[in-house]
C-alpha cells in the first residue's frame, strides 16, 4: 500500500472513530445527566428532548427526523460534509435511544455541568474531523464557515433559542440549569474544534 492510499484510510478510519466516540459521548451526556432533571441540550437534539418530555416519543429518532432537511441542505453545499453528517445523524440517533435507560440521578447543578461537558465534547470531536449530528451544528459549521463567527458561539446562541423554547414546557429552573449546560456545552465544541 502507497504512502497516500494509507494516509487515506488512517483518515477514514479517524473519522469513523470520531464519529463513534462523539455520538456515545452525546448519548452518555444526554441520558446520563439531562434526562433525569428534563434539562435541554440545545439545537435539534434540545428541540427532540422537548417532544420526547410532551410525548414520550424517542429523542434520538426526533432529532434524526428533525434533521432531515439539513441533511439535504448538506447534501447541495458540501458532498463532504454530508457524509459526515448522515452517518453522524444515524449514529448519534441510534446511541441517543440506545442509552436512554441509563441514567445518573444526580444533583441538578451538577447534571448540567457533567452532562454540557460531555455532550460539548462529544459535538467538537465530531466537528473537528468533518461529521456531525446533523442538527444545528451542520448549521453552525456552514456559518462558522462563511463568516468570522466563532463555532463555539454560533452553537450556543442557537441552543440558547431552543432552551427559551423550552420555558412553557419546562419551566424557570430547566431553563437556567439548560443555559449552564449549553454555554459549557458551546465552549468546549470550540474548544475540540479549533484547538486539537
Amino acid at each position: 500500500m502507497k504512502a497516500y492510499e494509507m494516509e487515506g484510510v488512517v483518515r477514514i478510519f479517524a473519522r469513523a472513530a470520531a464519529l463513534v466516540i462523539g455520538s456515545i459521548l452525546l448519548g452518555i451526556g444526554i441520558n446520563g445527566f439531562l434526562v433525569p432533571h428534563q434539562l435541554l441540550d440545545g439545537g435539534i437534539i434540545g428541540i427532540a428532548l422537548i417532544l420526547q418530555y410532551y410525548f414520550d416519543f424517542p429523542a434520538g429518532l426526533w432529532s434524526a427526523l428533525l434533521s432531515i432537511p439539513l441533511i439535504i441542505y448538506a447534501w447541495v453545499k458540501d458532498r463532504n460534509q454530508f457524509h459526515g453528517s448522515f452517518y453522524g445523524m444515524i449514529v448519534t440517533a441510534v446511541f441517543i435511544d440506545l442509552f436512554a435507560p441509563y441514567q445518573f440521578f444526580l444533583p441538578i447543578w451538577l447534571s448540567a455541568i457533567l452532562g454540557g461537558a460531555i455532550c460539548g465534547i462529544g459535538v467538537g470531536i465530531m466537528l473537528r474531523y468533518k461529521t456531525s449530528t446533523g442538527g444545528t451544528d451542520l448549521i453552525a459549521y456552514f456559518v462558522a464557515k462563511a463568516t468570522p463567527l466563532n463555532i463555539g458561539f454560533i452553537i450556543a446562541f442557537m441552543d440558547g433559542l431552543i432552551v427559551l423554547l423550552g420555558y412553557q414546557t419546562l419551566g424557570l429552573q430547566s431553563v437556567v440549569f439548560s443555559t449552564i449546560t449549553i454555554l459549557i456545552a458551546g465552549y468546549l465544541a470550540s474548544v475540540c474544534y479549533e484547538r486539537f
